[in-house]
């Protein structure tokens, strides 16, 4: 009998790319307006947030150039939604929101998710997303972010997905329940406002595109542009060689202590599809770096953009051709109520283990040594300079870029799953009683080699009044940045607490809830890059 084969899907190059920059520009859209309106700093200043398109399934149609380990919660967000929902329960004028790692496919409490159901004649076609990082949700210590905290109930209030909103009336007994639980209840309630606000920018936007073209057109449109992403993403791993490559790195600590942790991934090719398996990865964390389910795919769905196309449109269709196997009871899938707050510093380190097993795979010029690989935090609470109550503000500070064939790797700035600014000095001493009194490159701190690592920053912030209190931690403290080809490593972290008297202490783990009075700093210089391929050598002049 004679086999019938199915002829490949063909796409309108013309009409996906028209369609994928209209999307595109609503996320632009919503995240200027997200940025721009936000009443706190981390956002305002700092972009530590992030907006996403979906379709009525729960399918990603683009998410905003942000952060990309918000997409994990973007994504299980909306999935929260449709799963707790039924159909007739979700409304025009509806807005829900949720935080949990655990109930709603969050990746850790501060980041809140809105996510805004969008209709076109009476049907539920998108939802609206966005993600905010809150400076401070409540828990154990001010930011709710410490590597030392040991359970979910010590990081901040959980939110299970909530109406916020229920058809266009805003419920404001939630908004005062998470706002009393913060240390700083004003940014809350006007932050979570912002967002809302937000997401009725891509509602409107995104119903005047299925006016314009015809929902049907539309929807369309969305299933070509997914599946055009699938078949490029199968194409480009096709060329790769099958087979099995493997990577591992480590964490400095558990959160705890300081017996390292170890991320191990085997990454098998075959065909036209991927596996990230993690088999092998330790047993979960006593402290807060263990990583939920949703951002360790967000991570993995990065690496594969990342390393085989980084002009992949951004969708639904970057997931389907890749699966991730991990075991429950490890730091790469914890069982409730594991401590999850430190999660980016250790999918940074799933990073660097996917990089390394990448290498054996991927031609030189593709290849890149290890970069800082983490999330060296600064958070510092205490009364604010300009208003009644108090302050709490954190910072993520960058670090180096590994070095690639033919190029130095970057100096000072966030890599791989963050994409934050470091808040300007003159910004910081204006709205907080801090002053920075050093902000540079550590200089000579990336790795040697044919080309060489990125440097670290050196950030030391002074309180200026008494009575803060400080966390601090960074990774890399123990482990540096690793070369490749014969690169040298990078220099690792260093952090210390200075007292106005002169005396200096250097950690090598995480600062929790010091108190800081005036003319005491915490210092914080954050690791290299590694370097790419041996150094060259002068030869001997014969003279």
């Amino acid at each position: 009998m004679q086999q019938h084969v199915k002829p490949p899907r063909e796409f309108d190059a013309i009409e996906m790319e028209v369609y994928s920059n209209r999307f595109m520009s609503i996320t632009d859209e919503m995240g200027l307006s997200l940025v721009r309106s936000s009443f706190s700093t981390n956002i305002k200043e700092r972009k530590d947030c992030s907006v996403g398109l979906f379709d009525g399934k729960g399918r990603l149609i683009v998410q905003a150039s942000h952060i990309p380990v918000h997409l994990g919660s973007l994504q299980g967000g909306v999935a929260a939604v449709l799963e707790n929902f039924e159909p007739e329960d979700i409304r025009p004028g509806d807005a829900f929101i949720c935080n949990d790692p655990y109930l709603a496919g969050g990746s850790h409490t501060p980041d809140i998710s809105i996510l805004t159901p969008v209709f076109h004649d009476g049907r539920l076609c998108f939802f609206a997303a966005n993600l905010g990082h809150h400076s401070d949700v409540g828990g154990g210590v001010p930011g709710s972010c410490d590597p030392s905290q040991t359970s979910i109930f010590a990081e901040g209030l959980r939110i299970p997905v909530l109406k916020i909103a229920r058809e266009g009336v805003l419920d404001e007994q939630i908004v005062k329940l998470i706002s009393t639980n913060s240390r700083d209840p004003l940014e809350r309630v006007l932050d979570l406002k912002v967002q809302i606000a937000t997401n009725e920018i891509g509602r409107r936007k995104l119903v005047a595109l299925a006016d314009q073209f015809g929902i049907g057109t539309v929807e369309k449109a969305v299933d070509d542009l997914i599946a055009y992403s699938e078949s490029r993403l199968r194409k480009r791993i096709k060329d790769l060689p099958e087979g099995v490559y493997t990577g591992e790195a480590f964490i400095d600590g558990d959160g705890v202590g300081h017996e390292p942790c170890r991320i191990q991934v085997a990454i098998k090719v075959e065909e036209d599809g991927i596996t990230f398996d993690f088999t092998g990865t330790d047993v979960q964390a006593r402290g807060a770096v263990n990583i939920p389910k949703t951002a360790l795919d967000a991570t993995c769905y990065y690496t594969i953009k990342a390393l085989l196309d980084p002009t992949l449109p951004p969708n639904e269709g970057m997931a389907l051709p890749v699966t991730i196997v991990a075991e429950e009871g490890t730091l790469v899938r914890p069982k409730f109520p594991a401590a999850v707050g430190i999660r980016s510093t250790s999918c940074q380190r799933v990073v660097r283990a996917i990089f390394q097993a990448f290498a054996d795979v991927l031609p030189k010029e593709k290849v890149f040594a290890s970069s800082a690989d983490m999330n060296a935090t600064m958070i510092f609470f205490g009364p604010h300079k300009m208003r009644e109550g108090n302050f709490v503000y954190l910072e993520t500070v960058g670090g180096g870029a590994g070095a690639s064939l033919t190029h130095d790797g970057m100096n000072g700035i966030q890599v791989h799953i963050t994409n934050t600014s470091n808040l300007p000095a003159e910004a910081l001493e204006i709205e907080y009683p801090l002053m920075v009194r050093r902000y540079a490159l550590a200089d000579g701190s990336g790795g040697e080699g044919h080309t060489v690592g990125g440097m670290g920053i050196i950030r030391e912030v002074v309180a200026m009044t008494d009575g803060i209190r400080a966390n601090a931690s960074s990774e890399g403290l123990r482990t540096p940045a690793d070369g490749v080809f014969g690169g040298g490593a990078g220099e690792v972290a260093h952090l210390k607490f200075g007292t106005v008297d002169g005396k200096t202490t250097e950690y090598d783990i995480s600062i929790t809830n010091i108190l800081m009075n005036r003319g005491d700093s915490l210092f914080l210089q954050t690791p290299g890059g590694g370097g790419f391929g041996r150094a060259s050598r002068p030869e001997a002049s014969g003279e």
